[in-house]
């Protein structure tokens, strides 16, 4: 379901105003329950980039009152995701195999995360391991969170 909505949802969804993408990012969220703790918001979509947005509330908060390393973790990989599906032709899938993260500061805000991805990189008949990096940043842009996440893109079959 990410690959369809990924594909083809995002466009129609993303002209509706605030409701559209969040209609989009609950059928994220859905198609992958683990991500609805912090109840990500895909606000921009696009072969070769994702930023999606994250609310500091109660359950993503550690034992100082800030972002929970995990949460960040989790804004980068729902990030990664959302923008390799925009991204990875339909010939081919690819699914995470590791990620190195360094936490930078605080997460004493909301907070974003842009992937990328060059869009035009061939895919080729044997799987590849490309690394996606993520920038997590809080509302002020302050880098909280550089996290590199590797992923093997295969041929379907």
């Amino acid at each position: 379901m990410i690959g369809l909505t990924a594909k083809n949802a995002w466009g129609p969804l993303s002209r509706v105003p605030v409701v559209g993408t969040r209609l989009f990012s609950l059928g994220v969220s859905v198609t992958a329950p683990y991500f609805l703790s912090i109840q990500p918001h895909v606000v921009a979509l696009e072969p070769g980039r994702a930023e999606v947005r994250m609310a500091k509330w109660w359950p993503v908060q550690n034992h100082l009152g800030t972002v929970h390393a995990i949460a960040m973790c989790n804004l980068a990989e729902v990030a990664m995701g959302v923008m390799a599906e925009a991204t990875v032709p339909q010939t081919h899938r690819w699914i995470p195999v590791g990620m190195t993260t360094r936490y930078l500061a605080k997460g004493e805000t909301g907070l974003h995360a842009v992937a990328r991805l060059d869009p035009l990189a061939p895919f080729g008949d044997e799987p590849v391991d490309v690394e996606v990096p993520v920038s997590v940043m809080d509302a002020a842009g302050t880098e909280v969170c550089d996290a590199r996440i590797t992923i093997r893109i295969a041929p379907r079959g």
